[in-house]
């Protein structure tokens, strides 16, 4: 049966299929869905807004339409605790705090919340001007960001108190999608509708980066490696693209786009923290997509949900990816073997075909680049930049 493109734009809702679409969805894409093995897990009562492993890859913690968080086990794929009275209007996101054992959600109905883990009791409530979007956490654990609609805003917080420390209206010019903190915890990432990216400084407080994306519709969501050298960044328009954010040679020659891609809306994506070899992407498609940042491509698709796949998130031995669905769901799919399927060795032994190569001045190896990004300025393979330390240094604050 043929795959329908599914455009968050569009008025028509995907359809719940028959006993073919759901056999389909079972086989996967080219066979290997059926080598994966995934669990589905099951509470909500509306769309699954968020997934994200989390207590050293031993729970997950989802957010719903349905105004309830759930904390998982991952070994028994059962709730451990429910999280609810918090929200009156549908939760858009989580942000986990590190160093401690608590959450913060944000919601419609304009509220941050923070939560405890262990007890489920509510720490505090915070109000923002406007509905809120995304939320992200600072790698120290001493601040939270949000994004705020229809202000085009962004709040950074005390994650202690939800006390409000900045807020940079009119940050972007249309609806921010996405924000992130830097793993140094000095700057701020958000993407935006209006197809562009910025990067805010914390010291500065201001912006020091402004990105025109070139993605051909909005930009849904966008992730740090873990050196906070490289930006990866996922649109309405089906693509993913990486920034390198250390060597500027954005400015020039753009983001390189990822080989391969979806055949609908991306919607979220995420990199594994440790080497950054492996990142995983979220599409309106229904799908879970796998990819090689060795080789900036493609190397799996992951079938099964039966509408848009709306987060995505990785363990950090990159073994397990949890998504979340509008389906009402979430799947953890175990990748672990995925090497060893044979759509994978395939597609490693094709996948470069056509796209320039260089060699590596660090480790000599031959590594792909897009065309967009051949230059003289290309002298390293994306592994040995994300083990060079970064070079960004925080601008002081302006003299008043």
């Amino acid at each position: 049966m043929a795959s329908r493109n599914i455009d968050p734009l569009s008025v028509e809702q995907p359809s719940g299929g028959g006993e073919e679409e759901r056999e389909e969805q079972e086989r996967g894409a080219g066979g290997a869905r059926s080598r994966v093995p995934v669990k589905v897990l099951q509470a909500h009562s509306d769309a699954v807004t968020t997934a994200r492993l989390c207590c050293n890859d031993r729970c997950i913690l989802s957010c719903s339409s349905d105004c309830t968080a759930v904390l998982w086990d991952v070994e028994s794929c059962q709730p451990l605790r429910t999280f609810v009275g918090g929200h009156s209007k549908p939760i858009t996101e989580c942000a986990l705090i590190p160093n401690s054992s608590s959450v913060v959600t944000v919601s419609w109905d304009k509220k941050m919340v923070a939560w405890d883990l262990e007890t489920g009791l509510t720490l505090w409530k915070w109000r923002q001007p406007g509905l809120l979007t995304s939320c992200g956490s600072s790698s120290d654990g001493r601040l939270v960001v949000c994004a705020v609609d229809p202000q085009n805003a962004v709040s950074i917080c005390d994650a202690a108190s939800g006390r409000t420390l900045h807020h940079i209206g009119d940050h972007h010019r249309s609806t921010i999608t996405c924000c992130r903190f830097d793993p140094q915890s000095q700057r701020v990432a958000t993407v935006s509708a209006d197809r562009r990216i910025k990067l805010w400084d914390l010291r500065a407080q201001k912006t020091t980066v402004a990105i025109d994306s070139n993605h051909g519709n909005v930009v849904s969501a966008c992730c740090f490696t873990g050196s906070g050298r490289f930006l990866c960044t996922a649109s309405w328009d089906k693509t993913l693209k990486l920034w390198d954010l250390q060597a500027g040679g954005f400015r020039s020659h753009g983001g390189t786009p990822l080989q391969g891609g979806h055949e609908g809306s991306v919607s979220a994506c995420c990199i594994s923290a440790a080497d950054a070899n492996l990142l995983v992407s979220a599409s309106y498609e229904r799908t879970v997509a796998v990819w090689d940042l060795s080789t900036v491509s493609q190397t799996l698709v992951l079938k099964g949900h039966s509408d848009w796949v709306t987060d995505v998130s990785l363990s950090a031995d990159r073994k397990l990816v949890a998504s979340s669905s509008k389906d009402g769901t979430l799947r953890l799919w175990d990748v672990e073997n995925t090497e060893e399927i044979p759509e994978v060795l395939k597609k490693r032994s094709t996948e470069g075909a056509g796209i320039p190569i260089l060699k590596c001045e660090e480790c000599g190896k031959p590594f792909p680049v897009s065309r967009l990004l051949t230059s003289e300025l290309i002298t390293q393979c994306i592994i040995c930049c994300l083990k060079s330390p970064p070079r960004y240094r925080p601008q002081p604050p302006p003299l008043s």
